[in-house]
């Protein structure tokens, strides 16, 4: 069988010009680099007690940790929440009974379309007005806002999970003598589930960055910290390098954790494994054109 190709092999000449075109593109960014360096340079940006100050000890226990803490500590409640709300809302739109199917997708269509800064900005109000009772109102927006739109698309990787599975897997379960539901709960949804994981995983990515809009309510997290510090020491180039640089390790790392997850359960499940649906592609979670590719 000949594998299926998007675009024709290309001949000489179009290699010729695709690496003309890598070799200027490249020259044209170091160009751009060394521009905006020497611009930071004359700026005063790389003077060593702007960075000496954005990475001393002082600014990593008074700044960087308690804003990683509270970052992580609202993660972790986000995602907790966003699995629970996930599975329920998931199994919801895949069950039988019409009004319950409807309902749940209602909630999931909703809450994806709704941006997530408007969440945390509305809650945030409703709380301050309504709920003075909650002692940390920034926390409790950022992470209701997080669970109802991670929430909502772990509910669309629950259902597209189980829509990839054979249709035999049903069948077996009913044929056995099982419902319809418990056919659902104990035959496709820990197996739709298994296959889900590393998307999951990969979903957290999501919340981690999402986080850091709670800076605009003045949830005390890592980039918030970041703002403070700077403010002080006059030094926010520096100062967001460096969240920049802990951001990045953090997302690399459940990265590589989703990816050799994806490669470890790729045989324990009778769907495929998908890595990586909820992020780039929520057409193809929710089960559209796209789903089969995932």
């Amino acid at each position: 069988m000949t594998a299926s190709v998007l675009f024709d092999a290309q001949g000489p000449r179009a290699r010729a010009l695709s690496t003309v075109g890598n070799i200027v593109s490249a020259v044209l960014v170091l160009a751009g680099l060394a521009w905006l360096a020497s611009v930071l340079y004359d700026k005063g940006q790389f003077e060593s007690s702007l960075w000496q100050n954005a990475v001393s000890a002082e600014a990593w226990q008074s700044y960087y940790l308690p804003g990683l803490q509270n970052t992580l500590r609202s993660a972790l409640f986000a995602t907790v929440g966003s699995v629970a709300f996930g599975i329920l809302f998931g199994v919801g739109r895949l069950s039988h009974i019409r009004p319950i199917r409807w309902f749940s997708g209602v909630v999931v269509e909703f809450f994806r379309a709704v941006p997530v800064l408007l969440m945390m900005i509305f809650f945030y109000m409703f709380f301050s007005a309504q709920a003075q009772w909650i002692a940390d109102r920034p926390f409790a927006a950022v992470v209701l806002a997080l669970v109802l739109y991670n929430g909502s698309v772990i509910a669309e990787l629950v259902r597209s999970g189980v829509g990839n599975l054979p249709k035999g897997q049903g069948e077996a379960g009913l044929a056995v003598g099982l419902t319809l539901g418990q056919t659902l709960r104990s035959v496709q949804l820990p197996q739709a589930l298994v296959a889900m994981l590393p998307a999951m995983i990969s979903q957290l990515v999501v919340v981690l960055k999402d986080s850091a809009l709670g800076q605009l309510i003045l949830y005390p997290e890592l980039l918030r910290s970041a703002q403070v510090l700077s403010s002080n020491a006059q030094n926010p180039l520096q100062a967001l390098v460096v969240v920049a640089v802990v951001f990045i390790v953090i997302n690399y790392l459940l990265t590589v954790v989703a990816h050799r997850l994806a490669r470890l359960l790729s045989s324990r499940t009778a769907g495929a494994t998908v890595e990586g649906a909820g992020i780039g592609n929520p057409t193809a979670a929710a089960g559209g054109p796209g789903a089969g590719a995932a």
